[in-house]
């Protein structure tokens, strides 16, 4: 490789994202360098290389880099060097910062560089202030408090010059300053006018942003705190060298109250103390680590990690010993720079770090929860939140799931007798009486629990615990306690109550076991038995347990069969027939019979106003919610269910109002319904956060809030990553990544694209990964990142044949090319247009063409004559273009075919043909939008043909018009 094509790539190089990629580039690039023999090349890539490694978390390589330049810069003085003097006094700063954060270094080491700082500064003219600004930091490292304060002051009045810190840089420094001396009503007013500037340094707004965090915090601007959070930490998140920053953050969640965010930026990042950028970086990150996960101890939301540790292989870690570890890496290093400083400060500073608590009042944090979580005092059910639809909140013995929120008091009989109380717990229990239902088993058990009670006594207070333990979510325990009751009945010979009891357990034995016909035959015979000895309550509700069996097993035509051999009112008991309504609902709507569906839904609503059972209300309208086509018809019936919904009834009706709300167009309504989901699933410690938090990502994005999507997303992620989600995982992958590339984070967006079509990378998945790694080289080419744009069109294309898609395929294909033309790689082009030819070839044989394939064969001829003409070869360019605007009106896509016609005219003027280029040109100027792009294009292209055609009047006044400078 020539030292032209090293100069190339180093300018390539320097365009790359500062992190790893870069870093490794440089490096090779440098091994190379040093091969050839030329020394400006030499000393331009190690500066670059200074300033990669400082950027890209790698600071400590910048010590070597900067040596060698400095080195070279003293020893044979060249014109190149003049060139990068600026470049290298302003390295000086980093050097200073950075031999800090290293207790290896000798602090003599650190004031010898400042000395010889100072020094070039002098010599050069240059003001001191960033040199007075760099032994303040020094003296502020070692505790020295009253140097500290000297120093700032000179920093302070000492007159700016091209080589102090920016705008934004310089007064963060002192905003850290100001708040460390409780100053922080000064650090906040001083930090206003440079956030209401433009910020374009790469550490800026969000180095600012972090250091105001605390001055916000304590002087009571709660909503500036949380937003200045928000936006730097989505700024720090992907970059390694900010893990001292991190650090910050997760000690304002801590300090914020709120334990379950300061969790989630742990896990996050904990993986990056095993590379940290230096071990100031990795001191400072451990303490606010250990501080945050000592808090979750106390208040009981402690987890487990994958950690590996000295001397032992990664494995899981509870959080308790976690936060130890942390905390004793945390102390070793501050003695360490101690020792090195001859002070005690890093220590006493680090053991305040670690000892953070939660101060003032709780300030939410989160986009996705509204209050803060309350802790769960017990075991709570798991609330199911498929993405599909649930079948009418049924739960497995077939009954509308009932709340267990606050009950009323309940006045039972004094003088009841045993069997009194277990029938009356009974009544209720079937009438959704669940207060009565709980209290007067708790007196059954209070009164007669010690006692010695007849079998079929003891059979039936079994019977009414299963039912307990199934409300709880204790499906096994409700196996075994219904088993053990059955036996009892049979030992007894009481034939009807163990009948009942077979129904039950078969019910609960088809949905927790699909391979055993235990269950199915024990409701088919309890059924049996009922229709011949039972009433006819008894025997409707054996018919229902039939059908719901079948249901479990997804046999939906045989279980309506079932259903229907059960009279219209149920054997009297209207409880029952609202809940038969319920079943009947559901099972017409799994067999696409929505109108009788629909109108079985209406049926268990009103029947439950009548009986004013709010459970079943809620679980009729959330299942007509389910099914009905208009989205304003489901918002109804759920707006109807939040009314009567009992206290752990509500979750299910807000995601189903969300869902509806978003898909009626009203999305910001529905992003309130989807926090509050959330919050409440957090609340409860249910299950199915993060699923609920994926759909409130994209209802952010709908409606445009998308720093709140990046970050519910994020936490989506880590949480279906958590449970194992793959695919649920990827998916939300994907909408994070077009987050991301709307906020114009290109690199997380391209590091998310790039997991994904790694993830992705099974044949059965070829198509979704050509899309994705389409997707990316659309972000790259709308970047001006063509020539890397281009290698991922390529790889998008080899997807798509590989899955046997020949127009995306072309398509792909077609951006390739031109991406490798505008990155002026014409070879590349060149065999991209003949691969294009090749399909397109393929494509224009089919008898009849759709208009995608009309559209991508018009765009393949569009992109080959552009390739053509940088090639000099207007002629054969000329050719492809014909009939190519026609067939794109035939399909509408005007846009475009005005787009072909513009490079036409261009072309017909190479030709030297402006009498054919006038009239096109005119035609396609006539017809575009006043305001749109390609207007002063065209505008040019026809004043040029006006001049070619001796009008230079005419072509003046079109000038004019367009205000077109005559010259150009």
């Amino acid at each position: 490789m020539g030292d032209e094509d090293l100069w190339r790539v180093l300018r390539g190089i320097a365009d790359m994202p500062y992190g790893a990629g870069q870093i490794a580039a440089l490096e090779q690039l440098l091994r190379r360098v040093d091969t050839a023999d030329d020394r400006h090349l030499a000393f331009v890539t190690r500066m670059q290389a200074t300033t990669g490694y400082i950027y890209g978390g790698e600071p400590a390589k910048s010590f070597v880099t900067f040596s060698w330049c400095l080195s070279e810069f003293d020893r044979d003085p060249q014109p190149y060097h003049q060139r990068h003097l600026h470049q290298l006094l302003w390295h000086f700063k980093y050097m200073v910062s950075g031999l800090l954060k290293f207790p290896e270094v000798p602090l003599d080491r650190t004031y010898a560089v400042l000395d010889d700082m100072e020094r070039r500064y002098r010599a050069g003219g240059h003001s001191l202030q960033t040199v007075h600004k760099h032994r303040f930091r020094v003296a502020d490292h070692v505790g020295d408090a009253e140097a500290a304060a000297h120093w700032y002051r000179l920093w302070q009045t000492t007159p700016r010059d091209d080589l102090s810190d920016c705008a934004g840089c310089d007064p963060t420094s002192q905003v850290g300053y100001l708040a460390d001396t409780g100053r922080d009503a000064e650090a906040v007013a001083l930090a206003e006018p440079v956030l209401a500037g433009r910020l374009t340094c790469t550490e800026q707004p969000q180095a600012i942003l972090t250091a105001l965090l605390l001055p916000y915090l304590r002087t009571g601007r709660g909503e500036a705190a949380r937003d200045a959070h928000r936006e730097a930490y989505r700024r720090l998140r992907g970059n390694l060298a900010d893990l001292w920053d991190i650090g910050d953050h997760i000690e304002f969640c801590t300090l914020t109250g709120n334990e379950a965010r300061a969790m989630e930026l742990v896990e996050r990042h904990l993986d990056w103390l095993d590379r940290p950028p230096s071990p100031a970086a990795a001191m400072h990150f451990a303490a606010g680590a250990a501080a945050a996960l000592r808090q979750a101890e106390r208040v009981g939301a402690s987890t487990v990690y994958r950690r590996a540790a000295e001397g032992r292989p990664a494995g899981e870690v509870s959080t308790a010993a976690l936060a130890d570890e942390l905390a004793a890496t945390a102390t070793e290093l501050a003695a360490r720079f101690d020792t090195r400083n001859g002070t005690s400060n890093q220590s006493e500073w680090i053991a305040r770090r670690i000892a953070v608590r939660p101060t003032g009042e709780h300030l939410p944090l989160s986009a996705s929860v509204r209050r803060r979580p309350a802790r769960p005092t017990g075991d709570e059910p798991t609330i199911p939140l498929d993405q599909g639809a649930a079948p009418a909140a049924v739960d497995r013995g077939g009954r509308a799931r009932a709340g267990v929120g606050d009950q009323p008091t309940v006045n039972l009989p004094a003088n009841a007798e045993p069997d009194e109380l277990l029938e009356l717990a009974e009544e209720s229990w079937s009438r959704h009486d669940l207060a009565t239902f709980r209290a007067a088993l708790v007196a059954f058990d209070d009164r007669f629990g010690a006692d010695e009670l007849p079998e079929r006594t003891v059979a039936q207070r079994l019977t009414l615990r299963a039912a307990e333990r199934g409300e709880e979510g204790d499906f096994e325990g409700a196996v075994e306690l219904n088993r053990a009751a059955l036996d009892l009945y049979r030992k007894a010979a009481d034939e009807l109550p163990a009948q009942v009891v077979a129904g039950r357990l078969g019910v609960l034995l088809t949905r927790a076991d699909e391979e055993t016909e235990e269950g199915l035959s024990l409701v088919r015979e309890a059924a049996d038995v009922l229709d011949r000895l039972g009433d006819a309550r008894q025997r409707a509700a054996g018919h229902d347990r039939v059908a719901l069996a079948l249901l479990h097993r997804e046999r939906w035509a045989d279980a309506l069969d079932a259903l229907d051999r059960v009279p219209a009112d149920a054997g009297g008991d209207r409880y029952l027939a609202t809940r038969i309504a319920l079943h009947r609902a559901h099972l017409l709507g799994q067999l696409d019979r929505v109108d009788e569906a629909l109108a079985a839904a209406d049926e268990a609503r009103r029947l439950g106003r009548e009986l004013g059972v709010g459970e079943l209300v809620t679980a009729a309208c959330l299942a007509y919610a389910g099914m009905v086509d208009e989205p304003a018809d489901a918002v109804a019936a759920c707006d109807e269910a939040l009314l009567v919904a009992p206290v752990d009834g509500e979750l299910p009706v807000r995601v189903a109002r969300a869902r509806a709300l978003l898909a009626a167009g009203r999305s910001a309504e529905a992003v309130d319904d989807f926090v509050e989901a959330v919050t409440l699933c957090v609340e409860r410690g249910a299950e199915g956060d993060a699923f609920l938090r994926w759909e409130l990502a994209n209802a952010y994005r709908v409606v445009g809030r998308l720093a709140e999507a990046a970050e519910v997303a994020e936490e989506a992620v880590l949480g279906l990553d958590r449970l194992g989600a793959q695919a649920e995982a990827d998916r939300c992958r994907h909408l994070l990544a077009g987050v991301y590339a709307a906020l114009g984070e290109i690199d997380p967006a391209l590091a998310l694209l790039e997991q994904l079509a790694s993830n992705l990378d099974g044949p059965d998945n070829l198509p979704h990964r050509a899309q994705v790694l389409e997707e990316a080289g659309g972000i790259l080419y709308d970047a001006d990142r063509d020539a890397v744009a281009g290698e991922r069109f390529a790889a998008a294309a080899t997807a798509y044949r590989l899955a046997d898609l020949p127009l995306d395929e072309l398509r792909a294909r077609r951006r390739e090319a031109y991406a490798w033309f505008w990155s002026d790689d014409r070879p590349a082009a060149l065999h991209a247009v003949e691969q294009v030819d090749g399909l397109a070839a393929a494509l224009a044989g089919q008898q009849e063409q759709s208009p995608p394939v009309t559209y991508e064969l018009a765009m393949a001829a569009e992109v080959g004559a552009r390739v053509l003409v940088g090639e000099g070869r207007p002629d054969e360019a000329m050719d492809r273009l014909a009939g190519v605007p026609d067939r794109l009106r035939s399909i509408e896509a005007f846009g475009e075919a005005a787009q072909v016609e513009i490079l036409a005219g261009e072309l017909l003027l190479r030709l030297e043909r402006p009498a054919e280029a006038e009239p096109l040109l005119r035609r396609v100027l006539g017809g575009l939008p006043a305001d749109s792009r390609p207007v002063r294009q065209t505008a040019w292209l026809l004043a040029r043909a006006l001049d070619l055609l001796d009008r230079p009047a005419e072509a003046a006044a079109l000038r004019t018009e367009h205000d077109l400078d005559p010259d150009d």
